[in-house]
């Protein structure tokens, strides 16, 4: 048990695991939304996956204390997880997205440091870059979700919102499309947590592109002889 752990934290510390991951955030980001909406098990599919990608983050860092912090919020989002969809009242909504988002902005932090480890440069890394860009529409998300639930509204327009699992089909589409600066208008923020949100997304859209992958460019024409 001890050695197969080793090979797998060897394999999510290589460079490869990247394509693993990026599979992953677009059956989260992309896939799952439409399963979700067309089938009542598309939000058990679309927890294990959530879940799965957190999993992976504790293998994905040679530092012991970020391992530490990120198994820790694993184990608490997978109980909340279980006590909610185990046969019991209890419920903690928002609690639980809120140790989701801390887990995604710990990933976060993890895929950066092996973006940019040994200063070198492969399609891998691009696909990193890529699986950053995800995550933080993934964050995004995971924000709205919570501020609708506290504050009991986040967007409006063309939306329904239930208040439960499903209303991330709505959530992730006005992230990416906030992200991306597209902002199609047919969902729109507004209560003000939202509207802080939405315009966080588009800044860092803004300046992804020209600061990661202008960064990565750099390292790579720095190693063109």
């Amino acid at each position: 048990m001890l050695q197969f752990l080793k090979k797998l934290r060897s394999y999510w510390l290589g460079d490869v695991s990247f394509v693993v991951l990026l599979i992953m955030l677009v059956a989260v980001v992309f896939v799952l939304p439409v399963i979700m909406e067309m089938s009542e098990h598309g939000v058990l599919l679309f927890n294990v996956l959530l879940l799965s990608v957190f999993l992976s983050g504790t293998f994905s860092t040679d530092n012991y204390w970020v391992m530490m912090l990120s198994a820790i919020l694993f184990g608490i989002h997978l109980t909340l997880r279980i006590i909610r969809f185990g046969d019991n009242p209890y419920s903690y909504y928002v609690l639980e997205n809120v140790v989701a988002i801390a887990n995604t902005a710990v990933f976060l932090y993890i895929n950066f440091r092996l973006l940019f480890r040994d200063q070198s440069v492969n399609v891998y890394r691009i696909i990193g870059a890529v699986n950053v860009y995800l995550l933080l529409a993934l964050m995004g998300a995971l924000t709205l979700e919570v501020i609708h639930a506290v504050a009991g509204v986040s967007i409006g327009g063309n939306v329904l919102l239930t208040g439960s699992d499903r209303d991330y089909v709505h959530f992730i589409y006005f992230s990416l499309t906030s992200l991306t600066t597209v902002g199609f208008g047919d969902i729109y923020p507004i209560s003000t947590g939202a509207k802080m949100v939405s315009t966080s997304l588009a800044a860092i859209g803004i300046l992804f592109p020209a600061i990661v992958i202008a960064r990565l460019v750099g390292l790579a024409s720095q190693r063109t002889p």
